[in-house]
């Protein structure tokens, strides 16, 4: 089959002005929940979401990850680049990853701290793209989520020099092997050179699929006052 010729009609539901928010990070909370299947909005919904999870399991298919994220940053001459990564937290502050900060993402945040996020859960039919401003966490907060990391975690995140070249996989898995006789207990310091940010929304925008991709989406815009702006957007 042609590239071209993959389609997919969206006939799970729809999104309407009423149905959301004041607060995007709330109603981003309740989209959330109702991906983990923590809170389905009505029965249709719930039954439909059962069924492709079903649908998955029977085929040996893992559903995907919830919190997954394209996060999307460009250098100061603002060439982009785009990678997947996972969320770890969300408040009335923004959204929370972690990485290392010597990574291709970290040098292109230090130069252009403007990014740009993207969930989508296809299970919904909905996706969630966000901009704004990113910042590093206090060092307190990456501190303990670095501590609640699986051991084997923690010592990658010191053997892994992230975006730099390797010669082979050999030499990743040796330097893992020194450090993990290096630290032999639950005690592993967190590398000075990991650690989270937090990207302060300054838009976020809703996307429902709709059939005949007449798509619902409603905008979120911070106003100077801090309040927030909703619009619908034509698909």
């Amino acid at each position: 089959m042609a590239i071209a010729d993959l389609r997919k009609e969206y006939n799970l539901t729809g999104l309407r002005r009423a149905d959301l928010e004041a607060e995007p990070i709330a109603q981003f909370n309740r989209w959330f929940e109702q991906a983990t299947g923590a809170r389905a909005g009505g029965r249709i919904r719930k039954f439909c979401v059962s069924v492709y999870k079903s649908f998955l399991t029977f085929f040996g298919a893992e559903t995907p990850d919830i919190n997954a994220m394209t996060l999307a940053t460009a250098d100061k001459e603002g060439r982009p680049s785009a990678r997947v990564v996972l969320l770890k937290g969300v408040d009335e502050r923004g959204f929370v990853f972690f990485t290392n900060y010597d990574s291709r993402k970290g040098h292109e945040l230090t130069e252009n701290p403007q990014a740009a996020l993207v969930f989508y859960w296809s299970e919904l039919e909905r996706q969630v793209c966000v901009t704004g401003e990113v910042t590093k966490l206090p060092e307190a907060e990456s501190e303990a989520y670095f501590k609640s990391r699986p051991r084997g975690s923690r010592i990658a995140a010191w053997a892994s020099r992230q975006s730099e070249v390797l010669r082979d996989r050999a030499e990743l898995e040796q330097k893992w092997q020194q450090l993990e006789g290096q630290y032999p207990s639950e005690q592993v310091p967190k590398p000075p050179f990991w650690g989270g940010y937090i990207l302060s929304p300054t838009r976020i925008e809703f996307w429902q699929g709709r059939p005949n991709r007449l798509h619902d989406r409603f905008r979120y815009t911070r106003e100077p006052d801090k309040s927030w702006k909703i619009e619908r957007l034509s698909p």
